[in-house]
């Protein structure tokens, strides 16, 4: 099964982020899972994905305004209808606005009739509710993104695994 995460990085953190969500994803069996700037993504790919996991660092608490015009250009051509979807953000700072990017994803995506993910608490440790925020150390030096790389790890699992669920 296939699993495309999609993201804009300005500064390579969310593109980091997004290959660790990938990262996890590829530890499931039978998946093939990739990840893909929206400059370069494969439309085709996307398309022939059970799910598809968004992401973007935050940018006044919300997704990028480039990862939203392309979203919205190509929302139809990738046919998102019917898929897992999930979301994912990085921020500067940890009041950043990494859930409110989350949820303007997650927004996105049931407008265009995807089934978003949430393993909420059934999961157990670590809970991610809506979806992984990492916090970079560009401004707050007590924060390093490598830090972050097992939650985005998980997440990617977790959602392959319920992508599996559905679809097999």
């Amino acid at each position: 099964m296939k699993l495309a995460v999609l993201y804009d990085s300005k500064t390579g953190n969310t593109a980091q982020a997004a290959a660790w969500i990938a990262e996890g994803m590829n530890e499931v069996e039978n998946v093939e899972a990739m990840a893909f700037s929206i400059e370069d993504a494969d439309v085709e790919f996307v398309k022939a994905s059970r799910g598809v996991v968004i992401g973007s660092p935050s940018y006044a608490a919300l997704m990028t305004p480039d990862l939203h015009a392309w979203l919205q250009t190509n929302g139809n051509k990738l046919k998102l209808s019917g898929k897992l979807g999930g979301a994912f953000a990085t921020a500067q700072f940890t009041h950043g606005g990494g859930d409110l990017v989350i949820q303007s994803i997650l927004t996105f995506e049931m407008v265009k009739g995807m089934l978003c993910y949430s393993g909420g608490a059934s999961c157990g440790m670590p809970v991610i509710h809506l979806g992984p925020v990492a916090i970079n150390n560009n401004v707050e030096k007590h924060n390093s993104l490598d830090i972050y790389k097992g939650y985005f790890n998980i997440y990617g699992k977790r959602f392959a695994e319920k992508a599996r669920e559905l679809f097999s």
